[in-house]
């Protein structure tokens, strides 16, 4: 991932599917959510999701990892963002798997999220490619809605998994049981690292756009969370927050190491101490989650 890309967010269409770019351990639990087997992921990587071969036809996938497993292996996860029925979107989707085969030779996986039961009914109709009795091409993919992402009502259950208990509520912001969902979620920020807080606060009022669940949010922040709103973009404007953030965020990174029992050699210790690169620091972060040494934190390895 380009260390210079800051993961803010605007609309509910950008939320759905780069909170997987901020918590990448989210699609594990997406993953157990489908009862789908999957790998222990050892480190993941944000990838270009320019497609493009032949301008000016341009195609970009919304999200793009690359999973490294136990074992060596490796594998991709394309994901796409999904508001409304598109039959262009199935050509493009056929395109993307057989582009990054052919680019990489890595295992690809398509996931798709949406927001509705109809649009994510539609999504998993398998595409076939060729005649109707040998297709030469059968894509299926997989699909996060709200048919199958679970309601976290449950505040307990929320502080379990933040970033699933945020999916939940974007996914399921049409929903009539939003407004438990939503106070779920505010119970579980409040008791979470205020930094934390404020991302998945920002996450969850874009990822719900112009619905009334967002007035919810709203005046769930108002009573609760006012203090987290609106605190990333503050934080990047404010350069006098800049070296407390930088000092919070190297402390983060060794204590998730030593909390997960990943061994930090001393240049590694270092060179982590070292950094005054928030943007850096913030993918080391995210990488410290799921590697599983050092230098798969610092070199994405």
């Amino acid at each position: 991932m380009d260390p210079n890309v800051r993961l803010m967010v605007s609309s509910p269409h950008e939320a759905h599917h780069r909170i997987f770019q901020k918590n990448p351990g989210l699609f594990t639990s997406a993953f157990r959510t489908l009862g789908i087997p999957f790998p222990d992921p050892v480190a993941v990587s944000l990838m270009d999701t320019d497609l493009t071969e032949i301008r000016p036809l341009e195609r970009h996938v919304d999200t793009l990892m690359r999973i490294d497993v136990a074992g060596g292996d490796s594998l991709l996860l394309a994901i796409e963002a999904q508001s409304k029925k598109d039959p262009d979107k199935r050509s493009s989707w056929a395109y993307y798997l057989a582009h990054l085969y052919a680019k990489f030779r890595y295992p690809c996986v398509l996931l798709v999220v949406c927001r509705d039961k109809g649009t994510a009914e539609w999504a998993a109709e398998p595409i076939r490619i060729g005649l109707d009795r040998h297709p030469s091409l059968v894509v299926h993919p997989l699909v996060l809605g709200p048919h199958n992402v679970p309601m976290v009502m449950e505040a307990a259950r929320a502080a379990e998994d933040i970033p699933m208990a945020v999916f939940s509520a974007i996914t399921h912001s049409n929903d009539h049981d939003i407004a438990a969902i939503l106070e779920a979620l505010a119970e579980a920020l409040r008791a979470t690292d205020a930094d934390a807080a404020a991302v998945f606060a920002e996450f969850t009022e874009a990822g719900l756009g112009a619905t009334p669940a967002r007035e919810i949010w709203r005046n769930l922040m108002g009573t609760g969370l006012s203090h987290f709103r609106g605190f990333v973009a503050e934080s990047f404007r404010d350069e006098g927050r800049v070296e407390g953030r930088v000092e919070g965020r190297v402390e983060d990174i060794l204590r998730i190491l030593e909390v997960r029992g990943v061994a930090v050699p001393d240049e590694a210790r270092q060179r982590i101490s070292s950094c005054t690169d928030l943007a850096v620091l913030d993918v080391w972060f995210e990488r410290a989650v799921t590697a599983a040494t050092a230098d798969a934190v610092l070199d994405g390895g």
